[in-house]
């Protein structure tokens, strides 16, 4: 595994969380679910490629 690819998910955690706080804390709870559901789908996206090669290459390996 990449560990570039650990760090870009972390650096999506940070800056969802930190924009999660704010908004909440201005009051602006529908925003700041809204935020956290949008950094899930974009760390939902980095890894579908990854485990789109995972399942290509457990197809290759028991030879289906």
């Amino acid at each position: 595994m990449e560990i570039d690819l650990i760090f870009k998910i972390a650096a999506v955690g940070i800056i969802v969380s930190i924009l999660n706080q704010v908004l909440v804390r201005s009051g602006r709870e529908e925003q700041a679910t809204m935020t956290t559901l949008a950094g899930l789908v974009v760390v939902l996206m980095m890894l579908v490629e990854k485990i789109a090669a995972l399942f290509e290459l457990v197809k290759q390996l028991f030879g289906f």
